[in-house]
């Protein structure tokens, strides 16, 4: 009994160490404030230049986020497979509780993990792509949906093929007047 002590021991140390690699929303630090020196990852733009919701995420072992000038920039981040996967948080902007769709907040955050996205309306993002438009609240999700177009899904519900630009994009919105497209 005492050799197989040691393997019980490491196997534990494993399978907490295991629990620790997949941080969740429910021990997420906390999000930093969008500043006027917040560059987006893919673009390398001011995001404070862009309309529409943005994201943030934080990776083990940086206490700088990894900004991005769109929700869905930050969601792509997630599911490319060249990018880091020690994230413990993903924060977006919780449209809800946005001022406007240009300025959409520098502390109204939300964990994406559980946040509601309105996909395929007809408001476009920071580089003027389709967006996945963030709510900390589902009721808010739903009466955007309703104003906007589009439908309501949870984070793991986007499909990748939409985010990545590929085949399966959503229905698109009924038409009416869209965002104007960002032009950089």
């Amino acid at each position: 009994m005492r050799p197989l002590l040691p393997v019980l021991g490491l196997f534990a140390a494993l399978l907490v160490g295991g629990c620790d690699n997949k941080d969740s929303a429910a021990n997420a630090p906390p999000p930093v404030a969008l500043t006027a020196e917040a560059i987006g990852h893919y673009c390398g733009m001011a995001l404070v230049e862009h309309s529409g919701p943005k994201g943030q995420i934080l990776l083990r072992g940086s206490d700088r986020p990894v900004w991005f000038s769109s929700a869905r920039d930050a969601i792509a981040f997630t599911m490319l497979a060249e990018e880091a996967k020690t994230l413990r948080a993903i924060y977006v902007s919780d449209m809800g509780r946005a001022e406007t769709w240009d300025q959409p907040g520098a502390t109204n955050w939300v964990e994406a993990r559980r946040a509601h996205f309105v996909v395929g309306s007809d408001r476009r993002g920071g580089m003027g792509a389709e967006e996945a438009v963030p709510f900390g609240d589902r009721q808010l999700a739903e009466r955007f949906a309703a104003e906007h177009g589009g439908r309501v899904l949870a984070f793991t519900q986007i499909p990748r093929d939409w985010v990545l630009g590929g085949e399966g994009a959503p229905t698109p919105a009924p038409s009416g007047p869209a965002a104007p497209r960002h032009t950089h």
